[in-house]
């Protein structure tokens, strides 16, 4: 009984993983970056954070541009990037903090 309790799980997080990796947001256009003026670096701990994107309603909204700080110290900022696919279009690829390793 153990072992197909064991399965089942094995099975249903295989599958549930494969069906949140699909869920991806194509586009055939990309939307338009905004002109972002940069201001003034408020402090030596803050980064600029670039262009950031979120899905919204089956497209993209741009939510970059701001300086941030890193959640924790030595965390480094990876910028977000578009990823292209040839059949389906191109979608985003989020940035975010990262330790140095």
């Amino acid at each position: 009984m153990k072992k197909k309790v064991v399965k089942l799980l094995f099975a249903v997080l295989f599958f549930g993983a494969g069906l949140t990796a699909q869920a991806q947001i194509y586009v055939k256009i990309r939307p338009p970056v905004p002109v972002v003026v940069v201001t003034e670096r408020p402090s030596p701990r803050h980064v600029w954070i670039g262009e950031e994107w979120d899905e919204n309603n089956g497209g993209y909204i741009y939510s970059g541009s701001r300086w941030d700080t890193p959640r924790r110290d030595g965390d480094d900022w990876h910028q977000g990037h578009w990823n292209h696919h040839k059949e389906h279009g191109d979608h985003w690829e989020h940035g975010g903090w990262k330790g140095r390793k």
